[in-house]
């Protein structure tokens, strides 16, 4: 199966700038769609950014301007760098990314990170 770790979730003051990563690790032939999404207390969780494996990006609006989504695929790893961070950025950000597991199948398959905690606050 499919293995995903994130890193670079902590506490920063409003302003700051955060880096996130996600590498993915097992049984993976080729990985297609790469995202970060988030979720908030009490609130459902959203998608934040996604880019292709041709780099094509997409942002949340909340995320525009501000945040940066990138990938090395020879690393099979997916950043988010965010910067001018407010509180309302607050949320448990988790990686997803879409999997070819085989080059027999074109099944593709969803996998999730465990998640990683994000606090903006002075």
């Amino acid at each position: 199966q499919v293995q995903l770790v994130e890193s670079g979730g902590g506490l920063v003051q409003p302003g700051g700038s955060l880096r996130l990563s996600c590498t993915a690790s097992g049984s993976i032939f080729s990985i297609n769609v790469m995202g970060w999404y988030r979720q908030a207390p009490g609130k459902q969780r959203e998608l934040v950014a996604s880019i292709t494996s041709g780099f094509t990006t997409t942002y949340a609006d909340s995320a525009k301007g501000r945040f940066t989504i990138s990938r090395d695929n020879a690393k099979n790893t997916v950043y988010l760098q965010m910067n001018s961070l407010k509180p309302e950025d607050t949320a448990v950000y988790y990686c997803n990314v879409n999997v070819r597991l085989n080059r027999y199948s074109r099944n593709s398959y969803d996998y999730w990170g465990q998640g990683t905690q994000v606090t903006v606050s002075s």
